[in-house]
């Protein structure tokens, strides 16, 4: 074992804690059910899968090319896992036909990604990613209220026919 490289990933964990507390903080203050705690537990799975992913592909090199180690699969087992984790918070109402949870299910798996860029050490990158999105979850809603809920906009014609 390389103590070095046992800190950089535990360096990689801190700032996945911190960029998914960031977005999870946000899901939390909105009420949501997916908040601080699944965002920064689903961002850290994402840079340990990430990280494991790198380690393995280093030690299966070692057998020569006939081992091979493909990234793309790993890539595809933590989006798939993810993805069964946000499925798990979208709820379908039949009788209202009413949706919810595909925000949350859609920023769970955002903040894989976010882990992931973590993990390859792709910090700028990350960074700048979670900060679009925490201006996504945090913003976006009050725009769509104001401008594309067809009850908002009724309402104000209503006003304005008065």
């Amino acid at each position: 074992m390389d103590l070095a490289q046992d800190i950089s990933v535990l360096l990689r964990v801190l700032v996945a804690c911190l960029l998914s507390g960031v977005l999870g903080w946000e899901r939390e203050a909105a009420g949501k059910a997916a908040g601080l705690r699944t965002h920064i537990l689903v961002c850290v799975a994402a840079v340990l899968f990430t990280v494991a992913g790198q380690f393995m592909a280093v030690s299966f090199a070692a057998y020569g090319g006939h081992v091979r180690f493909d990234a793309a699969n790993l890539i595809g087992a933590i989006v798939t896992g993810i993805s069964f984790l946000g499925a798990g918070m979208i709820i379908f109402r039949k009788d209202s036909r009413d949706v919810s949870g595909l925000t949350t299910s859609a920023g769970i798996l955002t903040t894989a990604v976010i882990g992931m860029l973590v993990g390859l050490e792709r910090y700028f990158l990350a960074v700048g990613s979670t900060a679009i999105v925490f201006v996504v979850l945090r913003f976006v809603n009050t725009f769509e209220k104001r401008y594309l809920d067809p009850n908002t906009r009724n309402s104000k014609a209503e006003k304005t026919e008065d």
